[in-house]
């Protein structure tokens, strides 16, 4: 495969100062767009009810679900087309458009009328809002990533690119955080009523700040030396760049379908099969997403001393063997403890998973098209295999009367990246000579 072509420092004329401004700026404004984004999974119970009454609780279910996968379709086009102008215009511009199209899609959902207020406008509404927050996810994971990975030394890129997963983390921490609160304060009228909504409004504030503090980076020093040396990235990674397309596309199935099954997926899990008070289901979410806001870059600052392949491998095929007996085991004794021990194990193997993964696919694509290669790969998996793994799993267990039907799921994707894990090439200073 062939290998990026940054300068033998990685970066040339930058400061630390720099830097460290770049991975704050980074790490709050995909912190707030993911925040953004999943703050739906969350409350996804209520949502069926207010906005997709059928008269059955599981077809509404299904219904929210669905409309949460929707977002995944304009994922690709947002990708395809904010990474282009990530790699022809500049990561600093595409970041800036991707956090205000996210809050405004945010805020349409935080204000949206009710099905009983105003009829089928309301769940029209909710798939418009999700369409637009799905356009801007899809160019937030290319531009962040290269911006991040431009900026670092060449011996630290998997450390730098490791906190866009930290953010994450955060963003995880933050949603189940505030579910629990808003639940745990509030009775279930009031929750109904209007308590729902103060995640989605933090929208109105995350726009400005967010985009305040991406505005005022300025662009790597690497893009301005490759910028305008391709006339159409979308078409050189086409032609130029399939193996490396295809190796990051597998690699992505296991991280998106850990993301949205194993974090974000719980909490409607531990209502709908294990019975539990949604509350229980916050607050184990809020583990699994401070294992990966703190290990992941740890596991970063390894893969920069030891490789990526042993850790992306190596995790992969403990999340293949852990996932049946992990689903068992809390099927078999579903309380917060088990919870809390399901969340600790597999947040420490996403972190170790997903700290060296962007590094890895940073050294596939060379600066001029890295953007678009990454935003390409990176948004066919997560809407072929993450979008809609919430619905799948949900009519899979209505169906077959089975609750491990997310053991299955995450056992095919853990088996189908840890093939692909095998392909990824060891940046140069780490290879024998």
């Amino acid at each position: 495969m062939q290998a990026s072509t940054l300068p033998a420092d990685g970066i040339v004329s930058v400061s630390n100062q720099q830097r460290r401004r770049a991975i704050v700026a980074t790490v709050i404004g995909n912190g707030l767009e993911w925040f953004d984004f999943t703050v739906y999974s969350f409350f996804a119970v209520i949502i069926a009810k207010l906005f997709f009454p059928t008269g059955n609780d599981l077809t509404s279910l299904l219904l929210a679900v669905a409309t949460f996968g929707v977002g995944f379709f304009m994922r690709p086009v947002g990708g395809i087309l904010l990474g282009i102008y990530a790699d022809r215009v500049g990561r600093k511009a595409a970041l800036s458009v991707t956090i205000l199209l996210m809050a405004v899609g945010t805020t349409m959902i935080g204000l949206a009328p009710t099905y009983e207020s105003i009829g089928l406008f309301a769940p029209l509404i909710i798939v418009v809002a999700r369409l637009l927050q799905g356009f801007s996810a899809g160019g937030e994971m290319g531009s962040a990533t290269a911006f991040l990975t431009e900026y670092a030394p060449e011996r630290e890129r998997a450390y730098y690119s490791s906190w866009i997963q930290a953010s994450i983390g955060v963003a995880v921490l933050l949603g189940a955080a505030v579910g629990t609160f808003v639940t745990a304060s509030l009775d279930a009228a009031a929750l109904a009523s209007w308590g729902w909504r103060l995640p989605f409004l933090l929208g109105i504030i995350i726009g400005p700040v967010g985009y305040y503090i991406r505005h005022h980076l300025e662009e790597t020093p690497t893009f301005l030396e490759e910028k305008d040396k391709t006339d159409s990235p979308l078409k050189e990674v086409i032609r130029n760049f399939p193996r490396e397309t295809s190796a990051s596309f597998s690699m992505v199935i296991l991280w998106t379908v850990c993301t949205y099954v194993l974090l974000f997926y719980m909490p409607t899990y531990s209502v709908k099969v294990l019975k539990l008070p949604q509350t229980t289901g916050f607050i184990a979410g809020m583990v699994g997403g401070l294992c990966i806001m703190v290990l992941a870059p740890i596991v970063g600052r390894l893969a920069d001393r030891i490789g990526r392949r042993p850790l992306l491998s190596g995790s992969a095929a403990l999340i293949l063997m852990l996932a049946y007996p992990m689903f068992a085991y809390i099927n078999s004794a579903p309380s917060l403890s088990t919870l809390l021990i399901f969340q600790l194990v597999f947040g420490t193997l996403i972190a170790a998973y997903t700290g060296p993964i962007l590094a890895a696919f940073s050294e596939l694509f060379p600066a001029k098209v890295l953007s678009t290669g990454l935003s390409v790969a990176y948004n066919l998996a997560v809407t072929i295999f993450g979008g809609f793994a919430s619905f799948f799993i949900t009519w899979l267990i209505a169906a077959t009367g089975s609750t491990m039907a997310p053991a299955f799921y995450v056992m095919i994707a853990a088996a189908i990246s840890f093939v692909g894990t095998r392909f990824v090439r060891e940046p140069q200073y780490l290879q024998p000579h």
